[in-house]
């Protein structure tokens, strides 16, 4: 048996080590955590300084008794699960139940990347289990379970049975709602904007906007303060306009500069999760699969098993000095000198980071994603790609931009044209980072170049164009802003982003539509009953301190015994207070209706339950008569007739998504799909296009011949021919800039079916 024993945490990366290590290692996996706290009960023994009653997780006994084995002819056992507080706390778990059977010497090893020379390295300089790291992961899920055990019933006395409470989750969900607040608080605001299209006495074309009015710059509405001014309506825009045709506009000044712009940080957790939402629509729980199975390691033809990223949970953008020298190499060989700066680029840390790891970067620089695309899913290899892109971005030279100002002057008038063109391509011959337009839906408008002007040019304006336009509410959340909103709040912590809103969506407290997270009615009610009775433990600013409480904890600055029992008196304060007080709570959110019951006759009230609101009889328990709210009920009609009863069919949602029901249920069962009346268009299939739901609970559309036929579409498919390529349908899309439109899914051809705004004419 060999001498030295590796325990990992996945087999995938058992096998990627196996390359390193050679006959004299044995390398076995623990295939993730193998003790937690117990399900059927809290497990935490607050009067016995918060001591966790660890049990065996179902269906690892085998795994330990493996191990075991394993550690009994061992001399060293070298305990390698991931670098941070999860790992740890493995190791230490590990090594608590193998030691006492086996007389070989424990270690910790840790690698940021899986490559010869760091595993190598770590196994050349072992260290001992940092009891500080695993204390801190500790505390975490201690109190995560004292508040996800105690408050949870709560919410099963007050809104409905099996909910349940998240420490972050539920700060998170708390973000959401305030949100859609916000939205429907919103009140819009009309504002103009005025166009100027415009010629030089060579009878070039260009545009400019109106910029002054009496040195006073134009705004969009809300954004009011000193020398600023709003166009509130057409009549304003009318006068303004009408004064201006009247004015000799001249060339007051012609400005041409040079723009900087420097490449982005190579990533970190938050932004590899943002960016590959933006690029690809991953959900953080996608990315950070398949950032773990890149890290772990992909077979590369024959090179074998190999890890192709360095470590994914991080919050530092540090790169170490060999990777820096072998990034810079590869610069001056593939691009040639001028894309390389004369000295490393770095980049300043974030408030919250600890820098325990480099940042996200490609572990071998001889390996790019064209290189193994054959050996990764379109997934991996998008995801490969852009890490690799970015971080050879992050090493190379500034883009530079030649920038025009142009401001022409009439009377009290001052209107600015603009343009902006690449000089020097610099890092962005690499990467271009993807951009969410801004709260109002607007980009960058400048042109890119501008006709030969000069100072004191009288100009002939051609026409002027007002747009009319209303300030928008503010955005609800995508996966990616929400990522970054907790970051930047310090709520959470890079490995745990991703958890965070999969378990918003689990519980069926959010859900994903259009790319944007909505509240649930369920969630809202789940928000609402936990701000009003535990303001001070479901808010960002406490929660925030406690992350804080938990890094001191891992630097060895507080004991977690102590932040412990902080946190559990007041909270057990409250808990107590609410005692006895759960149906005084659950009666206040009954609403009285005036529908009546089709049973009994009595008033129908609404009240809460496990999918949100709904209408139930005010005479129960003897009446349990149920329905859908109206609202809901006239989301469910169809225009269809049940072919084995003639009832009406209406929609219902079950465990896999949306389908039609008959409403004569539970007299009639029968049940069918929900159909676009579109046919499939691959050749030859003749079947239908249907709505469907993944796992994961998103919506996509299919064929009903699945699966002969393989056809798929994330968006809804319309019945509408290109009126370009004449393909048979459009596609549903949305964005903040163009707001609904259609897109040929062949030609990519849009259409906006929105009337354009009517121009004024000289």
């Amino acid at each position: 048996m060999a001498k030295n024993l590796v325990i990992v945490e996945s087999p995938a990366k058992s096998r990627t080590l196996t390359r390193f290590l050679g006959k004299g290692f044995q390398i076995l996996s623990t295939v993730g955590h193998i003790v937690d706290l117990p399900k059927s009960k809290i497990g935490v023994d607050p009067e016995n300084n918060f001591q966790p009653a660890y049990t065996v997780i179902k269906g690892k006994e085998k795994v330990i008794a493996e191990l075991r084995k394993a550690a009994k002819t061992a001399e060293t056992v070298y305990l390698a699960p991931d670098p941070d507080r999860e790992g740890e706390a493995i190791a230490w778990h590990v090594a608590n139940k193998l030691s006492e059977k086996s007389k070989a010497k424990f270690v910790r090893v840790s690698f940021n990347e899986i490559t010869k020379s760091a595993v190598t390295d770590a196994i050349k300089n072992p260290r001992e289990i940092d009891l500080d790291l695993v204390n801190a992961q500790q505390a975490r899920r201690v109190l995560d379970r004292l508040v996800g055990y105690m408050v949870s019933p709560f919410l099963w006395k007050t809104v409905a049975r099996n909910l349940s409470a998240g420490r972050v989750q539920s700060v998170a969900l708390r973000l959401v709602c305030e949100r859609e607040e916000e939205i429907k608080a919103f009140e819009a605001e009309e504002y103009w904007k005025i166009k100027a299209h415009l010629a030089n006495q060579a009878d070039e074309k260009f545009q400019a906007n109106l910029f002054k009015i009496d040195k006073a710059t134009v705004v969009n509405a809300g954004e009011k303060g000193k020398n600023k001014i709003v166009i509130g309506s057409k009549k304003e825009a009318d006068a303004i306009q009408a004064e201006l045709k009247k004015q000799t506009l001249v060339v007051k000044e012609v400005k041409k500069t040079e723009r900087t712009r420097r490449p982005s940080a190579p990533f970190i957790t938050s932004t590899l999760q943002q960016e590959a939402a933006k690029a690809y629509g991953f959900s953080p729980k996608q990315t950070m699969s398949t950032a773990q199975k890149l890290y772990e390691g992909m077979e590369i033809g024959s090179r074998g098993p190999v890890g192709l990223i360095t470590y994914m949970r991080t919050d530092s953008t540090r790169v170490s000095a060999e990777a820096l020298s072998g990034v810079r190499q590869h610069i001056h060989d593939e691009y040639g000198d001028k894309f390389l700066p004369s000295k490393p680029n770095f980049f300043a840390k974030g408030k919250q980071s600890q820098d325990a790891h480099e940042a996200i970067r490609p572990t071998y620089l001889d390996l790019p994603p064209a290189a193994v695309k054959k050996n990764l899913t379109p997934q991996q290899f998008k995801l490969y790609k852009l890490i690799w892109n970015r971080f050879v971005a992050s090493q190379m030279a500034n883009a530079k931009f030649d920038v025009e100002t142009v401001d022409i002057e009439g009377g009290k008038y001052l209107l600015r044209a603009s343009a902006q063109k690449l000089r020097f391509a610099g890092f962005l011959k690499v990467y271009r980072e993807e951009k969410e337009p801004d709260e109002n839906g607007n980009g960058d408008n400048g042109a890119e170049s501008l006709p030969d002007l000069t100072k004191d040019e009288e100009l002939k304006l051609l026409k002027l164009e007002p747009t009319q336009s209303f300030t928008k509410p503010p955005a609800r959340y995508s996966e990616a802003m929400l990522v970054k909103r907790l970051e930047a709040d310090g709520i959470g912590r890079p490995s745990t982003y991703a958890s965070i809103i999969s378990t918003l969506k689990d519980r069926k407290y959010v859900e994903l539509l259009e790319k944007k997270l909505h509240p649930t009615d369920l969630g809202i009610a789940v928000s609402k009953i936990l701000t009003e009775h535990f303001p001070n433990l479901f808010n960002v600013d406490f929660t925030a301190t406690m992350e804080k409480e938990l890094d001191l904890i891992e630097e060895g600055k507080d004991d977690w015994v102590k932040v412990m029992r902080e946190f559990y008196e007041p909270f057990v304060e409250t808990i107590n207070e609410l005692k006895g007080k759960e149906g005084e709570i659950k009666a206040s959110m009954v609403e009285m209706t005036d529908q009546k019951c089709d049973k009994c006759s009595k008033p129908m009230v609404i009240k809460w339950g496990r999918n949100g609101r709904f209408l139930a009889c005010s005479g129960w328990p003897e009446c349990r008569s149920t329905r859908p709210l109206p609202e809901e009920e006239a989301k469910s009609k169809t225009d269809q007739k049940c072919e084995k009863c003639g009832s009406d069919m209406v929609i219902k949602t079950g465990r896999f998504g949306r389908f039609m029901a008959c409403s004569a249920y539970p007299d009639c069962k029968n049940t069918k799909p929900i159909t676009l009346g579109i046919k499939c268009p691959k050749p030859g299939c003749g079947g239908d296009i249907l709505e469907k739901t993944t796992k994961t609970r998103r919506t996509f559309y299919g064929c009903t011949n699945y699966p002969k036929c393989d056809f798929a579409s994330w968006d809804k498919p319309v019945n509408k021919p290109c009126p370009v390529c004449k393909h048979a349908y459009m596609v549903q899309k949305t964005s903040k800039v163009k707001g609904e439109f259609l897109r040929c899914p062949e030609c990519k051809n849009d259409v906006i079916e929105s009337k354009p705004v009517e121009s004024s004419k000289v």
